[in-house]
């Protein structure tokens, strides 16, 4: 199925070993629920790395990106519960996070497979690499076994915030997101080598790509919070 909104908070992140345990009940009991249960949001989901990295993957799908800048949203992450104030600086590496907007989504259902490729746009030619994405996606969406296809490009202001959270944790930002929901490990990666192949540094991509191969770990909706 398509994402449930237009704004989307994509974040990638490692944690160390001794943490795994605490980050595992922290993420499922609290700070998932917490999140969810913020008005404008509506599901969220994570992914671990079975290929790529870092780690693990978590999406939060929201109405828009003006509530992922809003006053509710804001709130929480100035103002960390415990557990969140002693999980991520002590347990987090490698962090990226991004504040989206959705500039193109479809699909029939929510897979259990799901590639994230992030890129960035070389300056200038940001029209015509959307422009080619949005005449790639769609067949990309008709390979067997393809679930979704997403596209999503990072607000760097919105994503920049200076809160309580971001300064613990300091993560980078991506620029622009395809991601690629599958019904099979296999179909994901064939999918994504198509996009590939369709020369997105022709069309305005820079060359370096992050690409990672995720199985989803658990999923939460806003009715089940």
């Amino acid at each position: 199925m398509a994402l449930m909104g237009l704004g989307a908070v994509a974040i990638w992140n490692d944690v160390a070993p001794e943490g795994l345990a605490e980050f595992y009940e922290w993420h499922h009991r609290e700070h998932m629920p917490e999140r969810v249960g913020i008005p404008g949001f509506l599901r969220g989901r994570r992914y671990i790395a079975v290929r790529g990295a870092p780690e693990f993957f978590t999406l939060y799908e929201a109405t828009g990106t003006d509530v992922l800048a809003g006053p509710h949203y804001l709130a929480r992450l100035n103002n960390p519960t415990p557990l969140t104030h002693h999980v991520i600086p002590r347990y987090f590496h490698n962090m990226v996070r991004g504040v989206c907007g959705v500039r193109y989504s479809v699909g029939v259902g929510e897979g259990g497979w799901l590639i994230t490729l992030r890129f960035a746009a070389k300056a200038g030619r940001e029209d015509e690499l959307s422009r080619h994405l949005a005449g790639a996606l769609p067949g990309i969406n008709e390979m067997p076994t393809v679930l979704g296809v997403h596209l999503c490009v990072a607000d760097i202001r919105a994503s920049t915030i200076e809160t309580s959270e971001r300064k613990s944790h300091g993560a980078a930002v991506p620029e622009w997101l395809v991601m690629i929901e599958s019904a099979t490990p296999d179909g994901a990666d064939a999918a994504c080598d198509r996009l590939a192949a369709s020369e997105l540094t022709q069309h305005g991509a820079k060359p370096e790509m992050q690409r990672g191969r995720y199985q989803l770990q658990i999923s939460l909706s806003q009715s089940s919070a």
